[in-house]
């Protein structure tokens, strides 16, 4: 297993990261290798809380477009939608 540093590589603050949040999701950007069990150690000893559920998703990257011509492609990113059993994660609080 990865380093949990290595596994999170941030948080993802949005629209509809906040809304989801609401119904107690949190929102992570992850490694596009690390499977769900490691993302719920990963959380479990980064932020000292107890993981219910964890789902991901695979954001595809885009053909990126100037003057009607394709010149690069966006990256794809994986997210990580976290649900807790108990405690919080402090620095989602007044965003």
């Amino acid at each position: 297993m990865n380093h949990p540093t290595e596994i999170i590589k941030k948080p993802l603050i949005t629209e509809k990261s906040s809304m989801v949040k609401e119904a107690g999701w949190y929102l992570f950007s992850v490694d596009k290798r690390s499977n769900k069990i490691e993302i719920k150690k990963a959380v479990e000893k980064l932020f000292k809380v107890k993981v219910d559920k964890v789902r991901t998703s695979i954001k595809p990257g885009k053909n990126v477009k100037k003057y009607g011509r394709a010149i690069g492609r966006t990256s794809s990113v994986k997210k990580a939608y976290v649900k807790l059993k108990e405690g919080e994660i402090e620095f989602f609080e007044g965003v």
